[in-house]
């Protein structure tokens, strides 16, 4: 509610100084040309994000994503300790990581919302687990930036995919210092 009302303070006051400085015309055929060119890039990206939230249902629906909880079984019993009493929600975990890792944050939302539900459902003693979850799927450690990559393609990038490197660096940066700070504070505040 309070960002509705700082973006139409924000509109409000653009319009107010471009009728100010005259500019009003150069307002109205930017806001004219502004809105064609998000709706071609919601249309450009609308074909990658279908094909990959549909990869992902095919995943689920496979048993890929039981298998990947298998494999990441590990790693999210040391991240997430109540994944080892909850199958549903190491799969809905692995889940949610695996969307990540390729980019879909989108496709990684139904995934991440059912774990957080899952671990809500723990009570008081899961809160640090689930602002670790939080923390993870918002850095989230992306191997296929697909998501990037659209968007970069549909803006004309000769080479959508040429930011890998950069992506993989800044996301593993991002996501060992946002768990480091979350089981650092959950340590402080108790």
């Amino acid at each position: 509610m309070v960002m509705s009302w700082i973006w139409t303070g924000i509109v409000l006051i653009s319009i107010l100084c471009a009728l100010v400085l005259g500019n009003g015309s150069a307002l109205a055929a930017a806001t004219v040309s502004g809105a064609q060119a998000g709706i071609q890039l919601a249309l450009s990206m609308a074909g990658s994000l279908c094909l990959w939230t549909g990869a992902g249902r095919l995943m689920e629906h496979a048993g890929i994503t039981r298998m990947l909880s298998r494999l990441l079984r590990p790693l999210l019993h040391r991240v997430f300790p109540s994944t080892k009493e909850d199958a549903a929600l190491a799969e809905s975990l692995s889940a949610n990581i695996c969307a990540n890792f390729l980019g879909l944050g989108n496709a990684a939302t139904p995934a991440g919302i059912r774990a957080a539900q899952g671990i809500a459902r723990l009570g008081e003693p899961a809160k640090d687990e689930l602002c670790r979850l939080v923390v993870l799927n918002t850095a989230s450690i992306q191997l296929i930036p697909s998501t990037i990559a659209a968007v970069r393609a549909a803006n004309g990038a000769a080479s959508a995919f040429d930011i890998m490197p950069a992506v993989w660096f800044s996301s593993v940066v991002s996501v060992a210092v946002g768990l480091a700070m979350a089981k650092l504070l959950a340590r402080v505040w108790r």
